[in-house]
Formats: C-alpha cells, sequence, structure tokens
C-alpha cells in the first residue's frame, strides 16, 4: 500500500467529513463542534486515506453517542523540530458510551467489538478501527484512545505532514480556479447501490450547490433516464458494481437511446477499482472520466468542473 499525496488545506477534511455526518448528527440532537488550531495550514497529505480516518472516528462517535450528546473534532499543530515537516494532532471526542480498559488492547483488531455495544443494540465491528491504525502506521503516525464506560471516548491522532511551498500552494489555488463553474442548480443522477456512500455523496454533492437524485442500480439509472424529459440531469455518477444492471452495461444501454441530447449525458464511473482494465473498459463503453473509491471529494469537484466546462 502507497500513498498518493496531494495539496491539502488543514481543517478542509474535518469539514468535509463532519458535513457528510451532519444530517445524522441532527437527528440525534447532538452537537458536533469543529476546532482548528494552526499555523502552517498548507500541507502535502494522501486526502483520500485521511478522509478514511475522520470518516470512520467520526462516524463512530456518532453513533456511540446517545440523543443530546456532544462530538467534537479539534485538531491543533505541535511542536516539531524536523525542518519542513509540521506535526498535526486531531482529538476525535465522543460523550458516548465509552469503552471498558479491558477491551482497549484489543481495540485495533480486526473484527472485535466491545460486549457493551452488543447489550446497547447498536451493530459495530473493529474492521473500521483496523483500517484506521494501518492507515495511520502508513503515515508514520500515532493513534492513541482514552475510554471510559458511559462516559465517552477521545482518539489521538498525530501525524507528520511536509509543508506546502508557496510555489506549490500558488499552483494548487490557480489549478482550483482553472475552471471556475458554479454548480448551483446543475443537477446529477447518482446510481450507487450502497446507501451510506449514497447518503455521504448525496450530502457533498448539495453542499456544493447541486440537486442530486440517487438510484441503486443500473436499471433504475437507465429507465430514471429515458422517462425524464432531455436535459433533466447534467451529468451521471456511476457506481460500477451494482446489483441488477452494472454500470457499465447501463452506460451501454444509455449510449443507445434515440434521443441524442439522453445518449450524450456525460457519465462519471465511481469504482473500488484503480486497475488500468478496469477504466479501459469504463472509457469503451463512453464513459466520461473515471473516479476511485474511497472517493476524494476535492478531487472529484475538479473533475466535475472539468466535465461540465465542456
Amino acid at each position: 500500500m502507497e500513498l498518493d499525496e496531494n495539496y491539502e488545506v488543514i481543517g478542509n477534511i474535518s469539514q468535509l467529513v463532519c458535513s457528510a455526518f451532519a444530517a445524522e448528527a441532527s437527528r440525534k440532537n447532538i452537537e458536533l463542534n469543529i476546532i482548528v488550531n494552526v499555523e502552517h495550514k498548507h500541507i502535502i497529505v494522501d486526502s483520500t486515506k485521511m478522509q478514511e480516518i475522520l470518516s470512520n472516528l467520526i462516524s463512530n462517535a456518532i453513533k456511540y453517542t446517545s440523543a443530546g450528546g456532544k462530538v467534537t473534532i479539534d485538531t491543533k499543530e505541535l511542536p516539531y523540530d524536523k525542518e519542513g515537516y509540521v506535526l498535526i494532532q486531531t482529538k476525535v471526542s465522543d460523550t458516548g458510551i465509552g469503552m471498558s480498559e479491558e477491551f482497549l488492547p484489543s481495540l485495533f483488531e480486526l473484527f472485535t467489538r466491545e460486549r457493551n455495544t452488543t447489550l446497547s443494540k447498536i451493530p459495530g465491528t473493529g474492521l473500521g478501527m483496523a483500517i484506521v491504525k494501518n492507515f495511520v502506521d502508513l503515515m508514520n503516525g500515532s493513534i492513541e484512545v482514552e475510554s471510559e464506560l458511559g462516559k465517552g471516548s477521545t482518539f489521538t491522532i498525530t501525524i507528520p505532514h511536509k509543508i506546502a511551498n508557496k510555489d506549490y500552494t500558488n499552483r494548487n489555488i490557480e489549478s482550483s480556479n482553472e475552471f471556475d463553474i458554479n454548480f448551483m442548480g446543475k443537477r446529477i443522477l447518482l446510481a450507487e447501490d450502497n446507501e451510506l456512500n449514497a447518503e455521504i455523496t448525496t450530502t457533498i454533492l448539495s453542499e456544493m450547490g447541486f440537486e442530486v437524485k440517487a438510484v441503486e442500480d443500473g436499471i433504475l439509472c437507465v429507465n430514471e433516464i429515458q422517462h425524464q424529459p432531455a436535459n433533466t440531469y447534467d451529468l451521471i455518477l456511476m457506481d460500477i458494481q451494482m446489483p441488477n444492471m452494472d454500470g457499465y452495461k447501463a452506460t451501454h444501454c444509455i449510449r443507445r437511446l434515440s434521443q441524442p441530447e439522453k445518449a450524450n449525458i456525460p457519465i462519471i464511473a465511481m469504482s473500488a477499482n484503480a486497475f488500468e482494465e478496469d477504466k479501459k473498459k469504463a472509457f469503451d463503453v463512453k464513459m466520461n472520466d473515471y473516479i476511485t473509491k474511497p472517493i476524494d471529494f476535492q478531487k472529484m469537484e475538479q473533475v466535475l468542473k472539468h466535465i461540465l466546462s465542456k
């Protein structure tokens, strides 16, 4: 496993992930707080893996916190003597059910789950925490946990990041402005069979200004395009692996529609497979672009801007 590092602004990923879980927090009347206190905010980091780390920690914090509780994401810069690097500490704290002291040593092992979780009738698995630990280790960081039954938990991740120099920062800011597209009011048809992925993606796209309709398989996607008037949607985000009809077949069907306005709608593939043969297959059925999962939403935004600017 390797890192795919790029420019990022500290705090952006926390904001992005919290936006995705804001609706769930609101449903449970959970107070969701973000605190960022750093001097060197422009860094080089694997945004996708960092997003995966925070998504696991924040989703668990919300899941295991009862109604009326609080979840806090506190990010700060620590002293660090390695030139060109910054040491960033992020604490994800909750006032949830907590964990026993005996359980903590095995927390990051695959498929472990605290008995208290079962008693609370909340499903949970240690698989996500094992992924978090692997990604933190890959970034040469550390993760610690403090917890007490009935009082809550605090996960602390500390990771060194390379500071982005001014040239790199300016280059990326210019790149982000290359396609200055206003997403407000533009409509996306999202074909995604995983309910959680669909909810997160819909939330993020809505924050960007899009109107989103989600369907759970390729058949429903094709039917939606067939039965709605031409130009109802500006773009389709198409998951590749779906039941009933996969993304390749659905794209093939859409490209064969008799109305050019429908047949030529931009379609972006979404897949956990990053192999060249998978990308080639997507382009062979005339998909316009390819995004790998887990989705880096900043990269997705750039792809959307590029496609919609044509």
